[in-house]
């Protein structure tokens, strides 16, 4: 065993040699090293020179990022089961507790899905909008996590219009599934989380958050946090979509008057519950801040 960075690992777990075992292995083809800790390195080097190259390459100047719950159902998919729900239900006999809470669950679907359809459309939306700017980079760029639910909804719309539909995936051991409607020279897999986070921040001009859990909130706060420092370069659009959802989830107005946060830092945000509202705020403040394409990435 040989210690490394604090760690130790089993020199006979690399790849010594060519297969014949005749010539030493060149290091940057040796997959056993490349794989192990004392190369982490190099592989968080990847994930961040891999797709910047990409990006440069198909000109894919700046985007709009989109987040909300990988867990939405699709209309169609959500009437579906709940159809299926209540003709066991209605079989004459009274519903046991299990079956009551899957119907209960049923129609939650069902109501949260009407999220799935608007991330959709105003994905779809933004997309056309941006294929009409002049210029020959792709603006505004539909982007999101790659996954099902809000995710999939967003690369959906993009893809219908058209346009580009950027997917930064990343291994998880649940819930994680590319979706089939991401640009394939735009899907991404990343093992690292944040520099999969810097690829969602860097080249982003605005942001939308549908209704999520933990993965959503955790995006909508990290990016208030830099904003409200001001550790971002520009001062990007918050979107916040269904105040339904969010005034429940959040009570940002609590957190105003227990003094966590100031009454300023509320205007991070602007909540919007329909479509048409979210494409023309977005529309308009992306034309005022950035009326001209990026010089690609920021240096800092």
């Amino acid at each position: 065993m040989i210690a490394a960075s604090g760690q130790e690992f089993d020199v006979a777990k690399y790849e010594i040699g060519n297969p014949a075992g005749k010539w030493p292995e060149k290091a940057y083809k040796n997959l056993g090293f490349l794989n192990s800790p004392p190369a982490r390195p190099v592989r968080m080097l990847c994930e961040y020179l891999e797709p910047l190259e990409r990006f440069e390459r198909l000109k894919v100047d700046d985007t709009i990022v989109f987040f909300g719950s990988a867990r939405t159902l699709p209309p169609d998919v959500a009437e579906e089961k709940l159809r299926q729900v209540e003709a066991r239900a209605s079989s004459g006999k009274a519903p046991s507790q299990r079956l009551s809470r899957r119907l209960e669950l049923a129609r939650r679907d069902v109501h949260m899905s009407r999220y799935y359809q608007d991330a959709r459309q105003l994905a779809f939306r933004l997309t056309e909008w941006a294929l009409g700017l002049e210029g020959n980079g792709n603006r505004f760029a539909v982007c999101s996590g790659g996954g099902p639910g809000i995710m999939e909804a967003v690369n959906r719309g993009a893809t219908e219009a058209g346009g580009p539909s950027i997917g930064l995936n990343i291994s998880l051991p649940m819930e994680q599934a590319p979706n089939p409607y991401q640009t394939r020279e735009l899907s991404f897999e990343f093992h690292y989380f944040f520099i999969r986070k810097f690829w969602f921040m860097c080249p982003a001009r605005a942001m939308v958050v549908f209704p999520g859990g933990f993965g959503t909130m955790d995006e909508l706060f990290e990016l208030m946090t830099l904003l409200q420092t001001g550790k971002t370069p520009q001062k990007i659009p918050i979107l916040i979509y269904g105040s339904e959802f969010w005034k429940r989830a959040v009570n940002f107005d609590f957190l105003v008057e227990a003094g966590t946060i100031g009454p300023e830092d509320l205007d991070l945000m602007h909540f919007v519950d329909d479509v048409d509202s979210a494409f023309e705020f977005l529309r308009d403040r992306l034309m005022r801040l950035f009326p001209d394409p990026s010089t690609h990435f920021p240096d800092d």
